[in-house]
């Protein structure tokens, strides 16, 4: 396993992941202090199927291999994307996951698609992705009409959690300040508890990289949270994507001010109301799937759970890229991020 920072892969070569069957290729994307920032394209290697890209969440990166298994398994290779300045893009002297505006990921996002389309030509893909990318994915797609076949949302983050007052007051009188100090940190309470929820440290079943995915998440500055209100204000007017829309979200909601083994069974993160109601927000075809017991990350969930996520994504991935194939399940092997168990004949564990 590696557990430091990594280094940018030779232009257009891919090399070994640190995932175990899964390669890696550095998208150079600009000079930040005469120092290169760069994304990094994952690939499931030794796969055939229709591409499909997978975007991470805020102060994360894809660890998900049992997600790339089952695509496989439904006749899709799964290539996921690790945004500049976090997890394998992460780089000495960065800010961990800052930016000023949220489109300036296009130039990964689109790069990634180009990268995609030359190993799959005439091949349209489709899109996953969760929390803060699935924010990031779906004004993405607004901007982007005809690059998707569909769009699938994992608990996005599509509005400011709290109630109409606080997001409010965030967005007239906090945001203007936090626009003109773009780089002052916020002093924020640092809180564990969805760490605690997926790690295979605390409660949960993943082995997760600990600078890439570490306890506590990134500091927050104003200016990337303020790149964020104005993702939410634009959700809120209304976008046009113009393919279907899925999203999955927990049935229950639970905060608190410490930790609590009810948050192993709900999303700890998001009000899934307040998500679902704002998704309404995103296109003309739009499918709300709840799912019981979901965590955050609807994919790290108990495994009876995540496999009814699965399950869904991958009947409307088919249903809307017209991918009747099926792939035999593929053998499991030890790596950074998977779990080392044997899957139940059923999918369910006994």
């Amino acid at each position: 396993m590696h557990y430091g920072l990594l280094e940018d892969t030779p232009p257009g070569q891919w090399l070994p992941d640190v995932l175990e069957g899964f390669s890696r290729q550095s998208i150079p994307v600009h000079e930040e202090s005469d120092r290169p920032v760069t994304a990094t394209l994952v690939r499931h290697d030794d796969v055939e199927g229709l591409p499909l890209l997978y975007i991470h969440g805020w102060s994360d990166y894809f660890y998900n291999t049992e997600l790339a298994d089952a695509a496989a398994r439904h006749g899709h290779q799964l290539y996921a994307l690790d945004l500049r300045k976090y997890g394998r893009s992460l780089r000495p002297r960065q800010q961990p996951g800052y930016i000023d505006h949220l489109a300036e990921y296009d130039q990964e996002i689109n790069a990634a698609l180009d990268l995609i389309a030359h190993e799959h030509p005439g091949e349209q893909p489709a899109m996953i992705a969760h929390s803060t990318g699935g924010l990031i994915a779906a004004l993405w797609a607004n901007r982007y009409p005809g690059r998707l076949r569909t769009l699938v949302l994992n608990a996005p983050w599509l509005t400011l959690q709290g109630n109409t007052w606080l997001r409010g007051f965030a967005n007239t009188v906090a945001d203007p300040v936090w626009r003109s100090m773009p780089e002052r940190k916020l002093l924020l309470p640092k809180v564990d508890f969805f760490y605690r929820t997926i790690s295979s440290n605390e409660h949960g079943e993943w082995v997760l990289h600990p600078l890439w995915r570490p306890r506590y998440s990134f500091d927050i500055h104003g200016g990337w949270l303020s790149a964020i209100l104005e993702g939410h204000s634009k959700v809120r007017a209304g976008l046009a994507i113009d393919v279907p829309v899925l999203v999955l979200v927990s049935t229950k909601t639970h905060f608190g001010a410490k930790y609590s083994f009810k948050m192993q069974t709900a999303d700890s993160v998001l009000d899934v109301e307040a998500t679902a109601k704002r998704a309404t927000h995103l296109g003309n075809t739009v499918m709300i799937h709840k799912i019981p017991d979901a965590i955050h990350d609807v994919y790290a969930s108990a495994r009876p759970v995540r496999d009814h996520a699965f399950a869904t994504t991958f009947e409307w991935l088919n249903y809307f890229t017209g991918n009747q194939m099926e792939r035999q399940s593929l053998p499991r092997n030890d790596g950074l991020g998977r779990r080392t168990s044997q899957p139940h004949p059923t999918g369910f564990s006994d």
